[in-house]
Order: C-alpha cells, then structure tokens, then sequence
C-alpha cells in the first residue's frame, strides 16, 4: 500500500507567516506612511523643506496615498494568515487581490490629483484603458477574472481535495491568478487555467470535514435471499481495517432486475487520498465472504430453443 500522502505540504505552511515576520513586514511601510502623513498634514514644514513647488507637494501626497495602500495590505495580510491559523488557510490569491484593490485606489486618486478632475473621472478613464488592454488578452483576463471569483466565493482553500469534473482529482497546492495547481494522487503536478475550473462542477471531498461516506455496487445473482447476502456483505465489512467503523457502514438494495440484486456497500473514510486504498480492500474481503458463501455474481443467461424437424424433411 503506497504511503499516504502528507496532510501539510511545503507550500501550504509557506502561506502563513509568524507574527514576527509579519511585524517585520509592516515596519519600513509604517515609517513610509507616518513620514509622508506628517509632511501631508504639516505643509509649512514641507514648504521650508521643498519650497512651494506644487508639483512636489501634489508627489508627496501621492507618495502618502501609495505608502498607505502598502501599509493597509500588510495589514490586511497579517489578519487573513492570525484567521487561517485557526482554520485552513487563505489562498495567497485572496492577499494579491486586497492589495492590487488597494493600490487601484491609490493609483485612482493619484491620477485624480494631477490631473485636476474628480474621482468618478478618471476610474472612468482607466476602466477604458482597461477595457482595451482585456480585449487584446480577453484569454488572459477570462483566467484572472475566474481566479478572482474562485477566491471569492472559495469553492476550496489549499490542502483541499477535489474532484474538478472532467478534468482532475487531487489537492489543491496553490491558487494564483490564471492557474491553479494540483498534486493528484500519482504525486503528480497538474496546472488548470481557472477559466477551465470555473466552467466544471466541483466536489470538495475536505469541506466540510475531511470525512465523507464513499460506496461501492456490487450486484449477485438472485440464488442467494437478500437478506443473507446483506448479512455476509455487511459482516466483511466490519471486519475491514481501513475503513471508519463509527459511523457504522451498511448495505442497502439499489435495484431488483433480470439481470441480478444490485446492493450499495456504504462507509466512511477517514480522507481522500486513501479511498482508493479502502475500495481495494473492501472489494477483496467482500469478494472473499461472497465466495465462501456460495453465491456466484450474475452471468449473462442463453437459453437455447430447438428447432421442430418436420417428419417430411
């Protein structure tokens, strides 16, 4: 049985730093932004150093809407890595967006500043730009723009396991602007563009806990009662070593056909990457106690019809 795999990956735990470092992050843009609110608010004493240049005057409070913007994204960085100390953590997309947030603003009130018009006005002139520069890369804005909604709504976080439709099962690593990257259970690196993941239907197989209730089908030939064959069945499954045995798994009749008694065999697993190691094992010991039981899985059925000869032939 191949080993299973870390519950914390490298990656993961460099997403969330010490309170140390995070104090170390947020010294150098608090003395940036006390400095340039002190020139701000005091102009005389800016004035005795840099004259009455209107031009430096309008840079130095551009320089404070900027050291503000970098001060509050630190801030805000440290907040959602003190929460995901507690929970899982954040992907680092959630931090890159706060702080690209808080930088459009400041760059919108920078250009408001010199160019003399009102706020509304040039969010209006840089959303034309924008929307020039998202046509020419329309793929590459559909990916970001995806990334963006995945880490708004969090349909996963890193550490997560997940069955993305179509196109991968594994966990998630890192979800950045355009990629997302996953570890399948080959130990293998798999990188979706987010438009892709965006369009699929999603399983989290984490969330909300990391146990779920898995199943398998098995369908007998109708020699052996239902009820005898649910008894044998269910006792290999108690008897299984991978498996959770609280909550209790169990087996219920999903049809009754021609062809054969199809039973669900239901159980909890403990996490993801062992399913497919529990499935193996349930399908041995029951395979096992079916066959010392007697009973034979279902065979396709030919009966075989002769033909009259007429006398006179």
């Amino acid at each position: 049985m191949a080993p299973a795999l870390s519950a914390h990956h490298p990656d993961e735990r460099a997403l969330t730093m010490s309170v140390k470092q995070h104090f170390r992050r947020l010294l150098w843009p608090a003395i940036l932004t006390l400095f340039s609110l002190g020139l701000v608010l005091f102009p005389s004493r800016l004035a005795g150093v840099l004259g009455d240049d209107e031009t430096l005057s309008l840079a130095v409070t551009a320089l404070a809407y900027f050291a503000a913007a970098w001060f509050a994204s630190r801030i805000a960085a440290f907040v959602l890595d003190q929460t995901a100390a507690r929970r899982r953590p954040y992907p680092r997309l959630l931090k890159d967006m706060v702080a690209a947030l808080l930088f459009l603003i400041a760059f919108v009130a920078t250009v408001s500043l010199f160019m003399g018009q009102g706020a509304f006005g040039a969010l209006a002139g840089s959303g034309l730009v924008l929307a020039l520069l998202g046509f020419a890369i329309r793929n590459v804005v559909a990916d970001t723009l995806s990334g963006v909604a995945l880490g708004v709504e969090g349909p996963f976080r890193i550490g997560d396991w997940v069955d993305i439709d179509g196109l991968a099962r594994g966990k998630v690593i890192e979800i950045g602007w355009r990629t997302t990257r996953l570890l399948t259970i080959d130990r293998t690196y798999m990188i979706l563009p987010n438009s892709q993941i965006a369009r699929q239907r999603i399983t989290n197989y984490s969330a909300p806990k990391p146990q779920y209730r898995a199943q398998v089908k098995i369908t007998l030939d109708h020699s052996m009662p239902i009820g005898r064959a649910s008894d044998v069945m269910l006792a290999a499954l108690k008897a299984a070593k991978l498996i959770q045995q609280d909550p209790a798994p169990d087996v219920r009749v999903l049809s009754y056909e021609e062809g054969g008694i199809t039973y669900a065999l239901r159980f909890w697993i403990s996490r993801f990457d062992r399913d497919a190691d529990c499935r193996d094992e349930i399908f041995t010991v029951v395979d096992e106690a079916l066959r010392r039981a007697g009973t034979v899985a279902p065979y396709r059925r030919i009966e075989v019809i002769p033909r009259a000869i007429p006398d006179d032939a």
